[in-house]
């Protein structure tokens, strides 16, 4: 899954593919790269992020997945956590919504996702999306939200066939949450729908390695492999072009088993 921020703010590229176009041809050479999804957002997540108004994200992320529809045959996601923004995303050709928020309580964005029938990456966040939860054992604290999550679903209409997991690394963890949530994908295999990991340039690698946030490649390329071979699906990427090879050097290795 390749990201393109639509964004003046993100933490790695803000900035860079704020203007349509660019962003269109960014992520056109993602695909060139081998991206088998495109996820493109208007809002930063990162923490202290300024929120942006509804018509400001619709005006950002709305003409990139038009014109990207009419261009390209793979999925498109809408990276969003306002129901109107994922509705205006859908009309316009994406076929996912991506939501950082599924901890919600309000059910409409589930509505729109089961009206049209869309995929929907359910993460894990605690409500502040950022502040620090110390829960003693957050591997089961996911696995129970998780578990949670899709009877929501089921009862909004979104079968569990449209559901994606993931457990929303640097997302209100600490450094070792992280580790050891990423140390323990396979337990939730169980749960039998698809995972995303999501660990791309986030700060967590950068506070183990003091690296700056254009030093973390070869620690998410370590991320990314670790998850394949734990049984994820869907690596969401910045450098897509080196995560397809590590992911498929992993995966040539694994056939052999």
């Amino acid at each position: 899954m390749g990201i393109v921020n639509v964004t003046p703010d993100s933490f790695s590229d803000g900035g860079k593919f704020l203007n349509i176009n660019a962003a269109v041809q960014h992520a056109l050479q993602l695909v060139k790269q081998g991206a088998e999804i495109l996820d493109i957002g208007g809002e930063s997540t990162r923490p202290d992020a300024k929120p942006v108004s509804e018509k400001k994200e619709l005006r950002r992320v709305i003409p990139v997945i038009e014109k990207l529809a009419a261009k390209i045959k793979i999925p498109i996601s809408i990276d969003t956590m306002k129901p109107a923004v994922a509705r205006a995303a859908l009309k316009a050709g994406a076929s996912i919504v991506n939501d950082v928020a599924a901890n919600r309580d309000d059910g409409e964005m589930w509505k729109i996702v089961s009206e049209f029938r869309a995929g929907y990456i359910c993460m894990h966040a605690p409500p502040s999306l950022h502040k620090i939860e110390r829960q003693k054992n957050m591997v089961a604290e996911v696995g129970k939200f998780f578990r949670e999550r899709l009877k929501k679903l089921n009862a909004h209409g979104i079968s569990s066939d449209q559901a994606v997991f993931d457990v929303g690394i640097g997302f209100g963890k600490t450094i070792d949450q992280n580790l050891r949530l990423l140390a323990s994908l396979e337990r939730f295999k169980k749960l039998k729908r698809p995972m995303l990991l999501g660990v791309s340039r986030k700060s967590f690698i950068g506070k183990l390695f003091d690296a700056n946030v254009n030093e973390r490649l070869p620690a998410s390329l370590a991320c990314a492999i670790l998850a394949i071979e734990s049984g994820a699906q869907i690596i969401r990427a910045h450098d897509v072009a080196e995560t397809v090879q590590a992911v498929r050097m992993a995966e040539a290795v694994m056939a052999t088993k």
